[in-house]
């Protein structure tokens, strides 16, 4: 079975796009210019078969004349509203996303890119689809945007698996996603505290 990795920038106050869902704080030239963070995203993507995202991911990109943004890659953009797709190779699915995500994970081959956004990472993390959360930690502070993850219903419990800190100060987190109930999830009982005197 395949891997679905959530793998995505984010500020480190949590925010992976700006209100208007662009990216221009991550654009920041000592965060681009020269920079590891770069090329490790860019290697990672020969991990990956399949890459599938939300509308509001997939519109910035198209409303710059890309069409394709992962040619590596299968695309799916799962959508309500697009009707037509501007690139025969990216497939649009309007319904059933959640059997759409089981079934690609039941195939064969490489690990899944879940590019984003918040509520399409949200819903599949509710359903206990998401194998992995690989989060870009940016040394920024938005102050508001679009949120990592948006409305979870429970806790998804992180279990680190790795960490790397690169020079420019952005830090990839990697993290295997528990199932619920796993053990040590549970809420733990603090040790009584003395009274105040």
């Amino acid at each position: 079975m395949r891997k679905l990795k959530y793998h995505v920038a984010s500020t480190t106050d949590g925010f992976i796009a700006h209100e208007d869902d662009t990216w221009g704080a991550f654009l920041q030239e000592r965060l681009v210019k020269d920079s590891e963070h770069i090329a490790d995203y860019s290697a990672s993507f020969s991990t990956y078969g399949t890459v599938v995202m939300g509308r509001r991911t997939y519109e910035p990109g198209l409303k710059m004349g890309v069409t394709d943004p992962y040619p590596m890659m299968e695309t799916y953009v799962f959508t309500r509203t697009m009707k037509e797709s501007p690139n025969p190779r990216v497939k649009l699915v309007s319904e059933d996303a959640i059997g759409v995500i089981r079934r690609l994970k039941e195939q064969q081959g490489k690990d899944i890119y879940l590019a984003g956004g918040a509520n399409f990472a949200s819903m599949l993390l509710e359903a206990g689809l998401v194998d992995e959360v690989v989060l870009k930690l940016n040394p920024l502070l938005l102050g508001s945007g679009v949120p990592l993850v948006t409305r979870l219903r429970n806790v998804s419990s992180l279990e680190l698996l790795s960490t790397k800190v690169y020079k420019n100060g952005v830090v990839l987190l990697r993290y295997a996603v528990l199932p619920e109930g796993a053990p040590g999830t549970n809420p733990a009982l603090l040790p009584e505290m003395p009274p105040a005197t």
